[in-house]
């Protein structure tokens, strides 16, 4: 029997020609060598799986003139050094390989040293590499591979000629999986290669080594798109297409029944909600044939998204992306996590309810009732109060009514319609609203303007007041702002902060100090701001003498005793 060779081995590239999805690189590598103008180090970094090595080892061979037909042939040659340095990153096997650098090569022109994750060398092995790295032979060549850029250090990345290499694009997997298909008689459906070219996230390598696992796992040689979901654990479009309709439909148990079935299948709720997430974004990017393009999916699953996403709104698929991300934020730290995905899927269901709900309340609901409620809020509020008029007879219409006596009254605060501080309490029940003191704050003048004078030993008693209920409460943090000094000028309070880092806290406290100094107080015009003075530090006392002054300031019978006994403070 004939030994298997994978595929990631027999159709690596021999030449920058067939390099896929790196032009940029192999075209600057290319006329570096045309021109003579190749630098003594160079630094391949990107992703596993992109071409790294591959190139590395095409220089190597182009700059000694040698070509080869069998990429299995690549490193039979006395001029190329491969290095692992993943298991050899000690000072040491940095010493043996500047040992080797000293020794003219015995064929061709010139000795490459390719170094695979470089990223791994310890820093002793590292600082014992730069100077060979910076000045070597003429002709020593070194190409240092990595996935790990960041973990280069300085020295070593302002040394080298530094290339990076990109992610290469499904479309191009795609292209380069059916190019290999066909040279092995292998038949393909274009779905399927698209969903292993989506499943290796850029890595050709990773790309070949799933074409392999499919066409081993099938029967006569062919990769579909059914065995490719089964062999890969790839939740289907399907499904998501599914799910998708049955949310837009409001229909809660087909939800629950979709997702119980996916979990049935053994996929993981969280990959499950990401993928829906991402569902949803594929849906939006096709609202608009601009941006078509951005889907990464065959061109029949192409159409299938392009005809959802005509059926859903945009605010749909807004409001439940937001839903989705963040089930997706909160998963890991949810104690059941089944219950948490289904809660969001829920929500999803009734999004529709929701936002014809919202728009009826923007609208102002039944245009009846709107109009009704205008004419009540026009009167501001005197109909709250009875009315003393008499009912007109109609059985005689000639008669007229006589006017109404008014008698006087005691005066009594006027009653006001309180429409701001009523809408306010009802957004109560919805979601993300929350009625506050400063909410209450606002609104309280429109129910009735108090104007009660105060001074300010009252102010003090109402301060005091609110910071017995912050330590009551265990609010230390609040406690501290309100211990600052304050300045009342006719009802402007204002709160003297020394430092500015306390500012944020006095936005926190103040809305709910604000209004329990007017209910307190009786005064609605009261307003409360704050400013930051500048405090300038006192002087530190270090020698004899300066203490000694010090005190003489504070106790000025000290002076006198001094000057009476003579006294010297330097001795």
């Amino acid at each position: 029997m004939e030994d298997f060779v994978v595929s990631a081995r027999k159709y690596r590239p021999v030449g920058f020609e067939e390099v896929v999805g790196q032009e940029h690189i192999t075209t600057t590598l290319q006329n570096a060598i045309s021109n003579n103008q190749l630098a003594q180090a160079l630094l391949f970094c990107g992703p596993r799986g992109v071409g790294k090595t591959t190139c590395a080892r095409i220089v190597a061979r182009m700059i000694n003139d040698q070509a080869i037909d069998n990429p299995l042939m690549a490193n039979d040659t006395f001029n190329i050094y491969e290095l692992d340095a993943a298991s050899n990153n000690s000072v040491d096997d940095i010493r043996n390989l500047i040992d080797q650098v000293r020794y003219p090569p015995q064929q061709g022109k010139f000795k490459v040293y390719i170094i695979d994750e470089v990223h791994m060398l310890s820093n002793q092995a590292f600082n014992a590499f730069l100077k060979t790295l910076e000045e070597p032979p003429s002709y020593a060549i070194f190409i240092l591979a990595t996935t790990e850029k960041h973990k280069v250090i300085p020295t070593i990345l302002s040394r080298c000629q530094i290339f990076d290499f990109n992610r290469i694009e499904v479309k191009d997997i795609s292209f380069q999986l059916e190019k290999i298909a066909q040279n092995e008689g292998v038949a393909t459906e274009t779905e399927a290669l698209h969903l292993i070219a989506q499943k290796a996230d850029g890595a050709m390598r990773d790309a070949l080594s799933f074409f392999d696992l499919i066409v081993t796992f099938s029967h006569g040689k062919k990769v579909t798109y059914a065995t490719t979901i089964e062999n890969l654990h790839i939740l289907d479009y399907d499904y998501y297409f599914r799910m998708c309709t049955a949310l837009f439909e409001e229909n809660t148990s087909e939800t629950l029944l979709i997702f119980d079935e996916i979990l049935k299948k053994g996929f993981d709720g969280h990959n499950f909600i990401v993928g829906l997430a991402g569902h949803f974004r594929d849906l939006m990017v096709c609202k608009d044939a601009a941006t078509i393009g951005l889907l990464e999916v065959s061109d029949g699953i192409k159409v299938k998204y392009k005809e959802q996403s005509e059926a859903i709104p945009l605010s749909f698929l807004l409001t439940a992306l937001n839903i989705a991300s963040q089930c997706d934020i909160n998963y890991k730290g949810s104690k059941n996590q089944r219950l948490h995905v289904e809660l969001a899927l829920v929500k999803m269901a009734h999004l529709n309810s929701a936002i014809s709900l919202a728009r009826m309340d923007s609208n102002g609901g039944n245009p009846s009732k709107k109009k009704n409620l205008a004419k009540t809020n026009s009167k501001e509020g005197t109909e709250a109060t009875i009315s003393t008029r008499k009912p007109v007879a109609t059985s005689a219409p000639e008669a007229v009514p006589k006017p109404v006596e008014k008698k006087p009254t005691k005066a009594s605060p006027k009653t006001f319609s309180i429409p701001k501080l009523d809408a306010l309490k009802q957004e109560i029940n919805k979601p993300g609203k929350e009625f506050d003191a400063k909410d209450e704050a606002e609104a309280q003048p429109m129910v009735s303007a108090r104007q009660n004078a105060f001074d300010a030993d009252q102010l003090k008693q109402a301060w005091k007041g609110y910071m017995a209920k912050m330590e009551a409460a265990g609010r230390q943090q609040e406690l501290v702002i309100l211990k600052e000094p304050f300045e009342l000028t006719g009802t402007d309070i204002t709160l003297n902060i020394a430092n500015e880092a306390l500012v944020p806290s006095f936005e926190k406290v103040k809305a709910d100090l604000l209004a329990a100094l007017r209910n307190g107080l009786g005064n609605d015009s009261i307003s409360l701001n704050a400013k930051v003075v500048e405090v300038e530090p006192s002087k530190m006392l270090y020698t004899d003498h300066e203490k000694f002054e010090h005190l003489k300031r504070k106790y000025p019978a000290l002076k006198e005793l001094q000057e009476k006994l003579g006294l010297d403070p330097d001795f």
